[in-house]
């Protein structure tokens, strides 16, 4: 047996928009969650280019938490772009944290391909507080969206 089920079609000039429940908050949410269990596994590694890698993916994690708050499609030729990027575009506020990231990228990039000679026992603890720093002012910007 079959049910006759009506969708609505929504036309462009038309005064109601349909719902669309708000994923963003959501989505961000989960991100900064993820890079807040990044940066304790970070906390937990011996090793320091582990240690620095998995604090920079958590930074990482985190921009993409503002990105899900902040950053709109913009139409037209999407090209890939660095989420440093983007978060220095969208957030002016994290520009110069963006800058920071995207310097230490490639190091990491490397660590992850198995060049672990780059990094210091000081260069992962380092990058460990200032993640820790980074992930307090993402989640400022979390809450300041949810006002």
């Amino acid at each position: 047996m079959s049910v006759p089920v009506h969708f609505p079609i929504q036309r462009r000039n038309s005064p109601e928009l349909p719902y669309r429940p708000r994923t963003g908050p959501v989505a961000a949410a989960g991100l900064l969650a993820q890079a807040q269990r990044g940066l304790e596994t970070a906390r937990r590694e011996p090793q320091p280019a582990e240690r620095y890698a998995v604090a920079h993916l958590a930074a990482l994690r985190a921009a993409a938490s503002v990105l899900a708050i902040r950053a709109r499609p913009r139409p037209g030729k999407n090209r890939p772009t660095s989420v440093w990027v983007l978060l220095a575009a969208a957030a002016p506020e994290l520009r110069e944290w963006a800058a920071f990231y995207a310097s230490g990228a490639h190091r990491r990039a490397q660590v992850q391909a198995g060049i672990t000679r780059l990094v210091t026992q000081r260069d992962a603890d380092d990058l460990l507080r200032q993640t820790e720093d980074f992930l307090v002012l993402a989640e400022r910007v979390l809450h300041e969206a949810d006002r």
